[in-house]
């Protein structure tokens, strides 16, 4: 093996193959040191590791950090007041008038007349199922047929048998019999009219109290004192003061609603569709798939996206229970997926400012990782074995597994991964 040894006093001999091409790399970064040492010197840099908020830049080092990362998924949604439904008309005839879509009705207000009488919405979850008055006959008790005028549905007053003229122990030929007659007549006694008692009448009562027509007591007894509440009540809506009211004359909902589209015109017969509605509320649907809808869980809070970019806060309020495919959707496709209607309710409406419909995005949390490591995203190195790794500041490379992905971040870990740890951004 022959040894080349400088001779003092000389150059040494012009590198070649591989050993010059290392001295031209060592110089080159010599170069590239004084460069970024005078950047730094004039201002315009920084050091080697970042800043906790800045980006991290390829050949920087950062460190190992312990941090909760958060998964957020988006999906799509549309905005509106959900799906309009049928009120719950109970009055028979005409259609006189009706309100203009879109029209908000609270406690009192007229929701459309029917032979020109008004139906008034009140407040309550007990559906109107009987009239409600201080003389109703005995049959209208358990929710009969007896009508608001006293009388029965054949058109004879209350209490009277059939084949009768009237009259206390008319027989069948018309005579009067004894009431304690052994002749065979049939005994006919007036069904006296009772005192109405229920819920019903308790929730009417209600109502009633706050729309300001007072001087009876609210309780489950419909009185003489209610009656003429009543009145009052009737003569300020320009109906007859009977002291009654019919089974049609009332509408409950829970709140405030929202006029939808009618399913007829003025001049038609009331039917299933006369009117529909909808909460007063804004509300956002998503139909999620079904497969991946675990986070829709009833009080889940999320984020709601609006079209001019603000965003608001959302709670999930409802999951549907069906699942669906869409219409034309192939099974097995992205399009054909079943999906569940997931309803999501925004508490603060002015939040939403004017904006009454339109696609929207939500967005939820999916999984967290809570106290692990992690690093910038950009620091995980492609092992030649397979993997990921991180690059060390000494220039080793540390295999690591990868956990959860989120903000930028990855939850790394391996055996000589610790706190602190200074890692490379790969250039």
């Amino acid at each position: 093996m022959t040894h080349i040894v400088d001779e003092p006093g000389t150059a040494p001999a012009p590198p070649s193959g591989r050993r010059g091409r290392r001295t031209a790399l060592i110089v080159l970064a010599v170069v590239v040191v004084a460069a970024v040492a005078v950047i730094g010197a004039l201002g315009l840099g920084g050091g080697q590791e970042e800043g906790p908020g800045t980006p991290p830049r390829a050949g920087s080092l950062v460190p190992v950090t312990r941090a909760t990362l958060t998964e957020r998924t988006q999906v799509d949604g549309r905005l509106g007041y959900g799906t309009e439904i049928p009120l719950p008309v109970k009055a028979t005839g005409t259609v006189t008038w009706l309100p203009e879509p879109g029209t908000t009705a609270e406690r009192g207000d007229t929701l459309l007349r029917v032979d020109d009488r008004p139906v008034v919405l009140l407040y309550g979850t007990l559906p109107m199922y009987r009239d409600l008055g201080a003389a109703v006959p005995a049959s209208n008790q358990d929710g009969g047929s007896g009508r608001a005028d006293g009388r029965q549905g054949d058109g004879r007053p209350s209490g009277q048998e059939p084949g009768t003229s009237g009259g206390k122990g008319a027989g069948p030929s018309g005579a009067p019999t004894a009431e304690g007659d052994g002749g065979g007549g049939q005994r006919a006694r007036a069904a006296a009219p009772r005192e109405l008692k229920g819920m019903d009448v308790l929730q009417f009562e209600t109502n009633l109290a706050v729309l300001g027509y007072t001087g009876f007591t609210v309780d489950e007894r419909f009185t003489a004192r209610t009656a003429d509440a009543v009145k009052r009540w009737q003569k300020s809506l320009g109906l007859p003061q009977t002291g009654t009211v019919g089974v049609g004359d009332v509408i409950y909902s829970a709140g405030r609603i929202r006029i939808g589209h009618p399913g007829v015109r003025p001049g038609a017969a009331v039917g299933e569709n006369t009117l529909t509605y909808t909460g007063s509320a804004r509300k956002v649907v998503v139909d999620a798939s079904a497969a991946d809808a675990s986070w829709a869980v009833r009080g889940t809070a999320v984020r709601v996206r609006l079209p001019d970019g603000r965003s608001v806060n959302g709670r999930v309020a409802s999951v549907g229970k069906e699942a669906t495919a869409p219409e034309g959707g192939e099974q097995g496709s992205g399009q054909g997926a079943a999906t569940v209607p997931v309803t999501v309710t925004v508490k603060d409406q002015k939040s939403l400012g004017r904006l009454e419909s339109g696609p929207v995005t939500v967005e939820y949390v999916g999984r967290r990782a809570e106290d692990v490591f992690t690093v910038p995203v950009a620091a995980l190195v492609a092992l030649a074995e397979g993997g990921y790794g991180l690059e060390t500041a000494e220039g080793t490379f540390l295999a690591v597994r990868t956990g959860l992905f989120a903000d930028g971040r990855v939850e790394v870990s391996g055996v000589a991964v610790r706190e602190g740890l200074k890692v490379r951004i790969p250039e």
